[in-house]
């Protein structure tokens, strides 16, 4: 209760900056050594009352949805106390404008995104955390690498040094971070291997604060990238098509929407290099609104099928848990950019803003198709759950009190929040004019899509159909990312052999070889020196 009333407050004072076109600027000096000033700085501006509202209102919901999930759980406060560090270290990340103060955030929230990632203790969680940990710690590596370029300066604040040419250098690395923990390419194949954390940690960490951190990041200080703005652009797409292409054929349902988390931080970083910053905040805020939604609920159905993920093992919900099914399909339609959802509003105005701009034709329509996959794995989900028949009986369907208010408060948000977001991220208007074919363009690619699920579920509903055409290793090729985790796991296993062949040559030989030749060089000075 106290996060929702954070959150209200939160918003009270964000309206209040907006109206107002105020900031609070807080500096905290920690440490002034010969010219050097480490300092802890606090941005409050609109954009961070914003998104800290939105925070602090997904982890109440998240929290209350625990209390019911994780009731039967013997550490069930270890685990409000780890959801409670996490949500600290988001505040920190989000109100700083400080590299110092961005570090302690940034590494409070890799390590703490480690331990809920683990906290099941198996064989699959530990080789989960370890990949997510060593994925983060790229990012961590360079966020350390930028602080020590910018030591030459004196101090850590970006807004005071836009004129040096070290400075853009520096944020490079920052840039680095960023990609790390939004999960680009190619450091993507952590984002599917964290869903072995319990759900309310997917719809608390991997859907709204932790993935969407890189990308608040650098919409903070996206004028300090305009000569990297193509790599992005070039990387985020490529995740973009990857990981929509991966829903379309993945069978585990966490995974499903992990893989769409991912298409659609790649669609916040790519509006981001094409300069549209303050549309990238939009979908970000409306995306994190309906997918946290969207992790509760399927949250509810692996509870209820006894921890089956498989979407073929799962069918018929419409006759079981029928309130559930109804709170997913609507921020499942909401994810597809239905008219009126929340997020409509931000991916019309996405399509928009790319027909007005100078940008490649071939970028414009690599939206479209996004788009359209969004429409087939989104409907693929959908359909299968009510389709599909139920591969064994549970007679215990259960939808708790906790469950149903938390995920009903976020329903109305993924309803009404991307309208409400739109007027007041922007209160001037942009006037497009385009023709029908441009402005229905976001309808037909819909359209486009449900017809591509018919066909895909008229292949599925008829197995002997899709044996002939003999795909299902294709499949399975494409649900892998391209067999990217695996490629990303050799790597891995190359770096450690080059470690072990590493210490093997210099701490077991090399090393053991000159401190014997230093040793007894010492041991006769000290005896010529005392004869």
């Amino acid at each position: 209760m106290f996060l929702f009333l954070s959150g209200l407050f939160s918003f009270w004072l964000f309206m209040y900056m907006l109206i107002f076109e105020k900031l609070m600027f807080y500096e905290w000096e920690l440490i002034n050594i010969q010219g050097t000033h480490m300092t802890l700085n606090f941005l409050l501006d609109w954009m961070s009352l914003l998104f800290i509202s939105v925070v602090f209102t997904i982890s109440s919901m998240v929290i209350f949805y625990s209390m019911d999930y994780m009731a039967d759980d013997k550490n069930k406060v270890r685990f409000i106390m780890l959801l409670i560090l996490f949500i600290i270290s988001m505040m920190f990340l989000i109100i700083s404008p400080n590299l110092i103060s961005v570090l302690i955030g940034w590494d409070g929230l890799g390590l703490i995104s480690y331990c809920l990632v683990i906290y099941y203790q198996n064989y699959k969680s530990y080789n989960a955390g370890m990949l997510t940990a060593l994925s983060n710690r790229i990012g961590d590596s360079a966020l350390l690498l930028s602080i020590g370029l910018m030591s030459m300066m004196g101090c850590w604040n970006f807004c005071f040094y836009l004129q040096y040419e070290m400075m853009s250098f520096s944020f490079y690395f920052v840039v680095l971070a960023s990609l790390t923990k939004s999960a680009q390419v190619p450091f993507s194949a952590w984002l599917p291997a964290a869903m072995a954390a319990p759900t309310p940690v997917s719809a608390l960490v991997h859907s709204s604060t932790l993935v969407t951190a890189g990308i608040y990041l650098l919409i903070r200080f996206n004028f300090l990238v305009h000569s990297i703005f193509n790599f992005m652009l070039l990387i985020s797409i490529i995740t973009l098509l990857m990981s929509s292409f991966g829903a379309c054929f993945e069978k585990d349902m966490k995974k499903i929407i992990a893989l769409s988390t991912l298409s659609q931080l790649g669609l916040m970083m790519s509006i981001l290099s094409l300069g549209f910053f303050k549309l990238s905040f939009f979908h970000l805020l409306t995306h994190a609104l309906f997918k946290s939604l969207l992790f509760l609920c399927s949250g509810i159905f692996i509870h209820n099928f006894i921890n089956f993920q498989d979407i073929r093992y799962l069918g018929m919900l419409n006759y079981n848990i029928l309130i559930t099914l109804s709170y997913f399909n609507i921020s499942s339609l909401a994810l597809m950019g239905m008219p009126f959802l929340a997020g409509f509003y931000s991916k019309d105005m996405i399509i928009e803003y790319m027909m007005n701009s100078n940008m490649n034709v071939m970028i414009f329509w690599i939206y479209c198709l996004s788009i359209t996959l969004t429409v087939i794995y989104s409907l693929r989900l959908m359909s299968l759950m009510i389709n599909n028949k139920m591969s064994f009986n549970n007679f215990s369907f259960i939808e708790n009190k906790l469950s149903m208010i938390s995920m009903a408060l976020l329903m109305m948000f993924s309803i009404m929040g991307g309208s409400i977001f739109n007027w007041l991220i922007f209160p001037y208007k942009m006037t497009m004019l385009f023709n029908m074919f441009y402005k229905l363009l976001v309808i037909k690619m819909s359209m486009t899509g449900i017809l591509i699920n018919y066909l895909f579920l008229f292949l599925w509903f008829n197995k002997i159909k899709l044996m002939k055409l003999k795909i299902y290793k294709l499949m399975y090729f494409i649900s892998s990312m391209l067999f990217f985790n695996n490629f990303i796991a050799l790597i891995n296993f190359q770096i450690l052999l080059i470690d072990i062949k590493i210490k093997l040559i210099t701490d077991s030989k090399w090393m053991e070889y000159y401190n014997i030749i230093i040793i007894n060089y010492y041991k006769n000075f000290y005896n010529k020196f005392m004869t």
